[in-house]
């Protein structure tokens, strides 16, 4: 009987060396662990302050508990009415995130605003 596992090749890592990548003037951070070398890019992260990913998750929250406010009767039948207090928690778990981070955003930038 012949095997019936289909034949795949094996997969080689793609050799690049550092130095052939043309940077311009800008040096990337570099890491060696081991035998292998990664580059670090030079970038600003997207939501420092985290305000706004809390906002949209806090707010995603509130979406799913007031989809699911109109089949209150579907979830007791099956069982499931706990779906709605998990949301309503994680919308209040989520303003009192979003309290917390605009706290933090409010002492760093006064932080900053004392160094300049």
């Amino acid at each position: 009987m012949a095997d019936a596992s289909p034949v795949r090749d094996e997969v080689r890592p793609l050799a690049c060396s550092v130095n052939d990548v043309d940077l311009g003037d800008e040096q990337p951070t570099q890491h060696e662990i081991g035998n292998r070398t990664y580059i670090v890019a030079q970038v600003e992260p997207l939501d420092v302050d985290g305000v706004r990913t809390t906002e949209v998750g806090t707010a995603l929250w509130l979406l799913g508990f007031l989809g699911l406010l109109p089949f209150w009767g579907a979830l007791e039948d099956s069982g499931r009415t706990w779906w709605l207090w998990t949301c309503l928690a994680g919308f209040g778990l989520g303003l009192c995130g979003l309290e917390y981070c605009r706290r933090r955003r409010k002492e760093r930038t006064a932080q900053q605003g004392d160094r300049a």
